[in-house]
C-alpha cells in the first residue's frame, strides 16, 4: 500500500512546493501563480461559474502543466517521502498482520522513478465553505518495496512488492476557505474511487505459493491497510494555516439498520441440485465489518430474514453493497450476483423497503441477464436521533421464556425461524370453488414472540379433489405493521404468473412478561 500514500504525498508536497515557488517567484512566472489563483476564484464560486471561467478545453493544458512539474518534483518527493511512508505504513500492516505471520515489516521502500499521471480533473460543489477536486490519476510504478515477514514457524522471508498499477480517483478538499494566503486554511486528501489495484507478491529466491495461504494472506493485508488508511470516507487533514481542524477528520455519523429478508429467481450455479446461497454485506469493504448471512441450502428463493446493522461515515457517499454466493463447500464460493444502493436515497427514521436486482459487476452499467432480486428493509438513524423515534430493529427486551426454550432446543445452534413460519402458515382458509377471484374475509390471529425475526407467510393453493397444488406466496416482515399500527395492501403472488393478494394487517401489542 505505500504506493498509494507516495501518490498521495507526491501531490501534496508537489502542490506544497508549488505554491511556495510562487510566493517566492510571482514576478519571476506568472503561469505558476495560476494555481493559487484558481483554487481561490473556484472558492468563491459556484460551480457552472466556474465552467465559464474554466472551459473544458482548458484543462488538458492544465492537467499537463501539473503532470510536467509533478514529473520534475518526483525524485525530490521520492527521497524525502518513502522513509516517512515506511514508518507510516508499518504500524497499518502491523494491525492487519495476519495470524499465520509472526512479523510484517518494510526492510527497503522507495517509490521508485516514475510519477504518476493526472488523466482527469472535477470540481465539486461544497456548499460554499471549501473547495472539492477529484484527480483522475494512472501509475504504473517501478518501486523498490520488500517485505520481511516472519512466520510463526520462525522461517524469515523477504517478500518483494512488484508490478504495482494503479487507477483511481484522488479527492483533495481545500477548506475552510479563508482571506488570507493561499485561501484555505487546511488541505484533505483521500483516495475517492479504486478503478484498479494490482500487485504481484514475490518471494526473493523462492517461491511464495511454498507456504499455503501465505499469498493471499499478505495480500490481503496489504488491501485492507489500503481500504482503512485512506480510502474515502477516510481523508487525512494537512494544515496549512495555524488552526484546529479536527472537524474534518472522519466521524461516524449514524447506524444504518438492515434486514436482509430474501431473494428470488437467482441463477442457478450447480449442475446437480440448486445453488445454496449465502450473502455478503458491507459499506466498507473491510473483514471486520463485512456481515456473513447463514447458507440456505438447495433454495434458489431462499428465506434469510435476518438482520445487521453497520457503522455510516458519509451518507451523501457510501453504499450498502450485498452480494449473492453459491457455497462450494470447501471450495471457493463462487458469485451469483451483486448489488448496491445509495445511502444518500435513504430518509433518516423511515423504513424502506427495496427488492434490486443482482448484476455480474458493480462497475458494468449493463446487464440484461435476469441473476435474481435480493429484498432488503433498510433503515438510516442519524447520531441524535435515536430518541425521536421507535426503531423497530432494536431488541428493546429480554428474552422470553419461551424464547430460551425454543433457543436452546437447537443444542446451541440458532433456529433459522422455521419453526414460527411454518406456525404462520398452519392456519387456513376456507376453500373458495371454481373461482380465480376468491373473497374469504377471515379473520386470523397470531402472537408474535419476536418482532424483529417473525414473519408472516400466506401461501395459495388450488385444492383438488385428490390433492392441492402450489400456486404462489406472499411473505411479509412485521416491521410495517410494528410501525404504522395498521395498513391494508395488496401484494404479488410470488412464483405465480399472475395474481394478487389483499391483506388487512393489524398490530395490538401486548404486555409480556419477560425475564430479566
Amino acid at each position: 500500500m505505500g504506493f498509494v500514500f507516495g501518490l498521495v504525498v507526491g501531490i501534496v508536497v508537489g502542490l506544497a512546493v508549488i505554491v511556495g515557488f510562487v510566493r517566492s517567484e510571482n514576478a519571476r512566472s506568472k503561469q505558476r501563480s495560476n494555481l493559487a489563483t484558481i483554487i481561490a476564484a473556484f472558492a468563491r464560486m459556484t460551480v457552472e461559474d466556474s465552467r465559464k471561467l474554466l472551459p473544458p478545453q482548458f484543462y488538458p493544458s492544465w492537467l499537463t502543466w501539473l503532470n510536467s512539474h509533478l514529473t520534475k518534483i518526483w525524485p525530490y518527493v521520492n527521497e524525502a517521502a518513502s522513509e516517512l511512508i515506511k514508518t507510516s505504513v508499518e504500524p497499518i500492516l502491523e494491525q492487519y498482520r495476519p495470524i499465520i505471520l509472526a512479523a510484517l515489516k518494510f526492510s527497503k521502500f522507495t517509490l521508485g522513478t516514475v510519477a504518476p499521471q493526472f488523466t482527469g480533473i472535477s470540481i465539486i460543489e461544497d456548499g460554499g465553505d471549501g473547495v472539492t477536486m477529484e484527480l483522475e490519476m494512472q501509475w504504473d510504478g517501478n518501486p523498490s518495496i520488500i517485505l520481511d515477514i516472519k512466520t510463526l514457524l520462525g522461517v524469515a522471508l523477504p517478500v518483494q512488492v512488484k508490478n504495482i498499477g494503479f487507477t483511481g480517483v484522488f479527492r483533495l478538499i481545500f477548506k475552510p476557505l479563508v482571506d488570507e494566503f493561499p485561501g484555505f486554511g487546511a488541505i484533505s486528501y483521500s483516495l475517492r474511487h479504486k478503478k484498479n489495484l494490482d500487485f504481484t507478491l514475490k518471494v526473493v529466491g523462492g517461491d511464495i505459493s511454498a507456504i499455503p495461504g501465505l499469498y493471499d494472506a499478505i495480500e490481503g493485508a496489504i488491501r485492507d491497510a489500503v481500504e482503512d488508511s485512506i480510502t474515502w470516507p477516510v481523508r487525512k487533514v494537512i494544515p496549512i494555516l495555524p488552526g484546529d481542524y479536527s472537524d474534518l477528520e472522519l466521524k461516524p455519523v449514524g447506524i444504518l439498520e438492515v434486514k436482509l429478508v430474501q431473494a428470488r429467481e437467482l441463477t442457478n450455479k450447480d449442475i446437480i441440485g440448486k445453488s445454496d446461497p449465502y450473502a455478503v454485506l458491507y459499506i466498507r469493504p473491510l473483514r471486520d465489518r463485512m456481515k456473513t448471512s447463514k447458507t440456505i441450502n438447495n433454495d434458489l428463493n431462499p428465506i434469510w430474514n435476518e438482520h445487521f446493522d453497520f457503522v455510516v461515515e458519509d451518507q451523501s457517499t457510501q453504499h450498502l453493497v450485498v452480494k449473492i454466493y453459491d457455497s462450494e463447500g470447501l471450495q471457493a464460493s463462487e458469485l451469483i450476483g451483486c448489488a448496491h444502493f445509495k445511502l444518500s436515497e435513504l430518509e433518516p427514521g423511515k423504513v424502506q423497503d427495496k427488492w434490486l436486482k443482482l448484476v455480474k459487476d458493480l462497475e458494468i452499467q449493463r446487464d440484461n441477464k435476469n441473476r435474481g432480486q435480493v429484498h432488503l428493509e433498510l433503515l438510516y438513524i442519524p447520531f441524535g436521533m435515536e430518541n425521536s423515534f421507535t426503531n423497530p430493529f432494536a431488541p428493546k427486551y429480554a428474552m422470553t421464556s419461551l424464547e430460551k426454550v425454543l433457543k436452546s432446543s437447537t443444542n446451541g445452534v440458532e433456529s433459522n425461524g422455521n419453526e414460527k413460519e411454518k406456525e404462520f402458515t398452519q392456519k387456513r382458509k376456507e376453500v373458495v370453488n371454481d373461482c380465480l377471484n376468491p373473497v374469504w374475509n377471515q379473520t386470523f390471529d397470531f402472537v408474535v414472540e419476536d418482532g424483529l425475526h417473525d414473519m408472516l407467510i400466506v401461501e395459495v393453493y388450488d385444492h383438488d379433489t385428490f390433492g392441492k397444488d402450489y400456486v404462489g406466496r406472499v411473505i411479509l416482515t412485521l416491521t410495517r405493521v410494528i410501525l404504522e399500527g395498521e395498513y391494508k395492501e395488496r401484494f404479488q403472488l410470488e412464483g405465480a404468473k399472475s395474481g394478487y393478494l389483499n391483506l388487512h394487517l393489524k398490530w395490538m401489542p401486548q404486555p409480556i412478561y419477560r425475564d430479566s
